[in-house]
């Protein structure tokens, strides 16, 4: 195996530890030795190749919410594919789950989940709206309920909330989704 092979196998491992011990554990709580322990390492190596746990983070954090895949459908269908796919996505994706845990709780975390969420969000909106310069405002309106529902159903167990099935979630949200993205603006 040559060096760059052993670097980039010693940085997945790096960036898998952290992804998990993030979501396990939170931003404040998982710390540069449990992660390099994890991944079999000094945590010097992981100094190394991320520089700090901002870095780390980062590079673990580095989420597709595969939006793109919503292009392009009829923008009467948007609002209830998007539900659809966030739910998805949240139940299948314990990162997702530990960013937005992070995010509520530490700088690093909130910065990261509004990086992906605009960049992401904003070209749904800008495809699906009226008028693509309201993009950015309408993304956040979109990013407001799928992030509230998430918080409440996937991090704090909201009853109600965790326990709707997802057709309930899908019927109640989609039709408010679907508002913020194609109807003229108030």
């Amino acid at each position: 195996m040559t060096a760059v092979r052993r670097s980039d196998a010693t940085r997945s491992a790096i960036v898998e530890a952290a992804r998990e011990r993030f979501a396990a554990d939170g931003y404040e709580r998982a710390t540069i030795r449990a992660i390099a322990r994890d991944a079999g390492i000094d945590p010097s190596m992981v100094m190394r190749y991320y520089g700090n746990k901002a870095g780390l983070f980062a590079a673990a954090t580095t989420i597709e919410l595969e939006v793109a895949a919503l292009v392009g459908l009829p923008a009467g269908n948007v609002g209830t594919a998007l539900v659809e796919h966030f739910l998805d996505r949240w139940e299948r994706d314990e990162v997702l789950t530990g960013l937005l845990r992070a995010g509520v709780t530490n700088a690093a975390g909130n910065e990261r989940m509004r990086e992906i969420f605009t960049e992401q969000l904003v070209s749904i909106a800008r495809e699906t709206c009226p008028d693509p310069a309201e993009a950015p405002h309408r993304a956040a309106l979109v990013a407001s309920q799928i992030l509230g529902m998430a918080l409440a159903r996937y991090v704090l167990g909201f009853a109600p909330a965790a326990e709707m099935s997802r057709a309930e979630v899908v019927a109640w949200l989609g039709p408010t989704i679907q508002r913020y993205l194609t109807a003229e603006a108030p």
